[in-house]
């Protein structure tokens, strides 16, 4: 029988038992650090102290809206990390975190520029650090592609989680039993996600449509990819649930999972500030506090504890993609998807109270 997994102690959370402050301190000192270099980004932009707590105030809003539109992230992610060996937890946790900071809230805007606008990698940089509204234009006239790809992708996460032959915990039994059942007729997912992104482009002009289209299906592959790549480089499980027992694979499968989360945040940041330094402090802190909830998830076995929970980020997850495609359609602004994602979870985890106390216990 192998060793229950430890997270290291670098970055590890303690026992069960721990404080929360444990858990956030980490994220206690990025706040900290983020919102004095966020004042000094103020103070060099404006050279007033009104522009610098005005940059103070942008950078806190922005780590409010990353982390409530990332909570099921969170979820999520634990579910995955409960499983993966203790070396690729530590990997994730450390490697990880550069990634989605770094990677997902600098490097990935600049790549949307490089390619909407057919500019090199310092061109991109010069626009976002000279002509901060142009970058920002170029950002916003992307996000028909990007919401079809990550809503796409998203929707593949969610009903895979609830088209599962062997789930037997269902929160909402009229719908599960059935979705569970019905996940014999192979490919049911990938039919439905088209169904769903076929008719919104139907509602699309000529031009749109096609864009949606073929990002709605790029979306569809890159899924499909990740698991098949996820089951040969972890070849001893055979599907996609299991290969988050393994190590390379389900740390790709995360980092794209967690692509897709920041898909959303990230354009809709820069309806607040079209400083793309400015932004990735902000969106930087919310990230660490979804690593801190991650940690904490794993650690205090939240997800056992409370059998709904998980259940309600993948609904979160799918009302996630949902508003991604309608995105394209209507304006829909982020601090509603963040709380009706957030709202859905804590429904979720009030019901998993409520089994508790109905069944004497806590868990399954």
């Amino acid at each position: 029988m192998s060793p229950t997994p430890k997270l290291p102690s670098a970055a590890a959370p303690g026992p069960a038992h721990a404080p929360l402050f444990h858990y956030f301190r980490a994220a206690l000192v990025v706040t900290i650090l983020g919102i004095a270099l966020g004042g000094v980004l103020g103070w060099q932009s404006t050279g007033t102290w009104s522009g610098a707590l005005s940059t103070l105030f942008i950078v806190a809003v922005l780590a409010v809206l990353e982390i409530s539109l990332s909570f099921d992230n969170a979820v999520v992610n634990a579910n995955k990390l409960k499983d993966m060996r203790p070396e690729w937890q530590r990997r994730f946790l450390t490697w990880g975190i550069l990634i989605a900071v770094f990677g997902m809230r600098i490097v990935f805007p600049l790549l949307i520029v490089v390619i909407a606008a057919h500019v090199g990698p310092w061109e991109a940089l010069r626009l976002a650090a000279t002509e901060p509204d142009s970058y920002a234009h170029i950002l916003e006239n992307a996000h028909l592609p990007i919401a079809a790809f990550g809503g796409t992708f998203l929707m593949m996460v969610g009903l895979t989680f609830f088209f599962d032959h062997d789930k037997d915990i269902h929160w909402l039994p009229w719908l599960e039993s059935r979705m569970s059942r019905y996940s014999t007729v192979r490919g049911i997912e990938v039919a439905v996600v088209l169904a769903l992104a076929l008719g919104i482009s139907r509602l699309l002009p000529e031009l749109e449509r096609h864009l949606f289209t073929v990002s709605a299906i790029w979306g569809l592959l890159t899924f499909l990819l990740v698991e098949v790549l996820s089951g040969f480089l972890d070849s001893k499980q055979a599907t996609l649930a299991t290969a988050a027992k393994g190590g390379i694979g389900a740390f790709l499968y995360l980092e794209v999972l967690d692509a897709s989360f920041s898909f959303d945040g990230v354009i809709g940041a820069f309806a607040l500030s079209h400083n793309l330094f400015v932004i990735a402090i902000g969106l930087g802190i919310g990230a660490m506090y979804v690593r801190s909830m991650t940690i904490m998830l794993v650690e205090k076995q939240t997800l056992a504890q409370y059998r709904y929970l998980e259940h309600g980020a993948f609904y979160a997850i799918i009302a996630l993609s949902i508003i991604m495609y309608v995105q394209a359609l209507v304006a829909i602004p982020e601090v509603v998807t963040g709380l009706f994602g957030a709202g859905l979870i804590g429904v979720a985890l009030w019901s998993s109270v409520r089994w508790n106390r109905l069944h004497g216990g806590e868990g399954e």
